[in-house]
């Protein structure tokens, strides 16, 4: 079978880099080993929130007396909870497929090994292998849990995101090492619906790449919500030899034991980028990811690589956005687009974590843009005086932003509260159109909205702020 794309990987960066090479009127394949949509839909961004519903709805209901409404007898059933997970995950994959026949795209089932040039050898789950050929190749493999030496996954005692995804029973206690999205969201799922959580962190702090008023905050909330919180502390050894698993952790202060149900490993991910012959074809590969230009190629021409197994940040959005860019850098290529996509700016990368409260941001933190040389000028408003959060219940957390002193440069945004992942997306159009504070502050901001709070913040940086 010939093709003029072929894409490894049917993940959020592999199925957008085949529909957008298909609608440019490029013939495709997609390779995909387990599941269409990949980590993201099946095991990653999707399911995680359906369990973040169930917990947030969970905890609405144990605080329904706050709002004038009675509700007893209130419990929750996990296995259901996690079914109903499982089912939207399962939904949303079976979208992919549908969107793979109305792009006309081939699916095929099985591991992609790239054998040549063009070429790409698949091997069914029944171990019956085909050739696969196309004039490019886009891999876009993924990525796992990443292991450390002193933390064996088993699946059992100490697991991963995936079995954190579908225990079959509520563990009583849980150790959560690594509190970045993954950590934190999944500590906050347990620890709502009943489960004493443990963080371990090896950064001074939580969330250690938002802005450091964001980690101070969501810490104090976590703690206020029953959650331990281990800082600056390393996990040395695990002993899984009991009923239970005992944690050694290794802190400033000294040497202490931890013991849980399950300790679960949250300390980043690892390429898929082994055996899938880019040793052979020469791609190069540099700590883990593979290399490629501002249009996703490789050193290789015509192979690309996307997502989690090239150096951009590991986020499902921005696996999309590089799917699209290697899909129309090939159409221009091939003179089916008259001009070169343009390069993604990753310092306008929105991350989101959607733990309660959730955060958000895009941009310089206060102390990396001072260290780059700016003299900035910082606001921040509480949404504690945001008419809508209180109307909510949803008082919790800030908006702060960031501005260059100088000229007025939209910095940063950092944000903590409900809802504020869908708000950061006003921050980063704002910072694509080079908006300063002035376009901003005159952007009549509907009332009353959680949105106020990034204009309040904005009008607070510059002696404006009308409501605190």
């Amino acid at each position: 079978m010939a093709y003029d794309v072929i894409v490894l990987g049917s993940g959020p960066g592999g199925y957008p880099a085949a529909i957008r090479a298909s609608q440019l009127g490029l013939k495709v394949a997609i390779i995909e080993k387990e599941s269409l949509g990949g980590v993201c839909l099946n095991w990653g961004c999707i399911p995680t929130k359906a369990l973040l519903k169930s917990a947030q709805v969970y905890e609405y209901m144990k605080h329904s007396a706050d709002y004038g409404i009675q509700a007893t007898g209130l419990q929750h059933d996990f296995s259901a909870v996690v079914r109903r997970s499982r089912g939207v995950a399962d939904k949303m994959s079976k979208g992919v497929q549908f969107l793979m026949k109305k792009n006309k795209i081939d699916v095929v089932m099985g591991f992609g090994k790239v054998v040549g040039k063009g070429k790409v050898l698949v091997t069914a789950a029944d171990g019956k292998s085909q050739t696969v050929e196309g004039k490019y190749i886009i891999i876009a493999t993924g990525a796992r849990s990443r292991q450390l030496p002193s933390i064996p996954i088993d699946g059992k005692k100490i697991i991963g995101y995936r079995e954190a995804m579908v225990l079959p029973q509520q563990p009583k206690s849980m150790i959560v090492v690594g509190s970045g999205a993954i950590g934190i969201e999944f500590a906050d799922f347990y620890n709502t619906m009943g489960t004493k959580v443990t963080i371990v962190e090896f950064m001074p702090r939580i969330v250690p790449v938002e802005d450091e008023d964001v980690s101070k905050e969501l810490e104090k909330l976590f703690r206020k919500k029953g959650v331990t919180i281990l800082t600056s502390s390393e996990v040395t050894a695990v002993d899984t030899s009991g009923s239970r698993v005992k944690a050694t952790v290794k802190a400033a202060t000294g040497e202490t034991i931890l013991e849980a149900d399950v300790l679960l490993c949250a300390v980043g991910i690892a390429s898929n980028i082994e055996n899938i012959g880019l040793e052979e074809t020469g791609v190069k590969v540099e700590k883990g990811r593979v290399q490629v230009d501002r249009y996703q190629q490789s050193n290789i021409a015509g192979i690309y690589a996307i997502g989690d197994c090239s150096p951009g940040q590991a986020l499902a959005h921005v696996a999309s956005k590089e799917g699209i860019t290697a899909a129309e850098h090939i159409a221009y290529m091939e003179k089916k687009l008259s001009h070169q996509p343009e390069a993604i700016d990753y310092n306008n990368v929105p991350g989101c974590t959607y733990c309660s409260p959730e955060v958000a941001s895009v941009g310089y933190t206060e102390k990396a843009a001072r260290e780059a040389g700016y003299e900035v000028k910082v606001g921040k408003f509480p949404f504690m005086a945001s008419g809508k959060a209180s109307a909510a219940g949803s008082t919790e957390g800030f908006v702060k932003v960031v501005f260059d002193a100088k000229y007025g440069e939209f910095l940063g945004a950092h944000m903590i509260g409900a809802g504020v992942t869908e708000m950061i997306a006003e921050a980063v159009t704002a910072r694509k159109l080079e908006t300063t504070h002035h376009e901003l502050l005159n952007a009549i901001h509907p009332h009353p909205t959680l949105s106020e709070a990034l204009k309040e913040a904005v009008a607070a940086a510059y002696g404006e702020a009308i409501d605190i």
